[in-house]
């Protein structure tokens, strides 16, 4: 795992919801390696845990990573407060391995909530032959539709109370679609409950799945057991770490029920 870490600077920053907000961070050494689904760790002004926060953009030309997040706590409300031309502490690019967007030609991205923005990527890598399910709580909380559609994927919109899109959960939509026609694969990042019905849905079709687990992380580079998930391997229980093993896992190698 190749990662360089230092202050760089902020080139832009903008609010895309209540709490949530989006930078750029001029990192060229860090855009050349990047992988979709990866992620980068920030040191926060006055804290000693860093906080891992996943790549939603990375751009090679331009020498960018775009990373979008929620304020959940003290951490990252200091880290809210850095505006552009101000220098954010990061390590990046982190995670073992990313989505393999290199093996298959269309596909199905699903994110929910903050787990969306990571799908970005992989969209960008499938434009029209892919369809991207977005979950939220409700209008207010929906972010990054307009990016989504620029990729040319076929969009859908889900809400928990149909104040925007779709009524219902974004795994009642991917019914919905795999009745139409099954994509060589499945990406997903969200909440747990979310990610294991998914990966029930592509068994019971079928299709290989990949799945971003989100979990409390350390050091992020696999030194410390914070982020140890409960896994299987070769027909054998095993502990895997996300931020070195992963955090992008195959489906079947998650045991969601621990």
């Amino acid at each position: 795992m190749k990662y360089v870490m230092g202050q760089y600077p902020v080139i832009s920053k903008s609010n895309l919801a209540k709490d949530i907000y989006d930078l750029t961070v001029l990192c060229p050494e860090a855009a050349e390696t990047a992988v979709p689904g990866q992620f980068i760790n920030i040191k926060a002004e006055g804290f000693m845990l860093r906080r891992p926060v996943s790549i939603a953009g990375i751009d090679r030309e331009n020498g960018t990573l775009r990373i979008i997040f929620e304020v959940r706590g003290k951490g990252t409300k200091e880290i809210a407060r850095l505006n552009s031309g101000d220098m954010i502490d990061i390590i990046a690019p982190l995670g073992g391995r990313g989505f393999d967007t290199q093996s298959y030609e269309t596909a199905v991205i699903i994110g929910g909530g903050i787990g969306t923005p990571p799908m970005l990527p992989v969209a960008e890598k499938f434009g029209k032959n892919a369809a991207v399910i977005c979950g939220f709580r409700n209008a207010s909380a929906v972010i990054l539709q307009d990016d989504f559609n620029k990729t040319g994927a076929e969009t859908i919109l889900c809400t928990d109370d149909g104040s925007a899109g779709r009524k219902g959960f974004v795994t009642d939509a991917l019914d919905d679609v795999l009745k139409l026609k099954k994509p060589d694969i499945i990406y997903a990042c969200g909440p747990k409950p979310m990610l294991e019905k998914t990966a029930e849905t592509a068994s019971q079709n079928g299709i290989p799945c990949q799945v971003s687990l989100e979990e409390r992380m350390g050091c992020g580079v696999g030194a410390c057991l914070v982020c140890a998930c409960k896994s299987i391997r070769d027909g054998q229980e095993i502990y895997a770490h996300v931020c070195k093993d992963g955090p992008v896992f195959n489906s079947g190698e998650v045991l969601f029920d621990d």
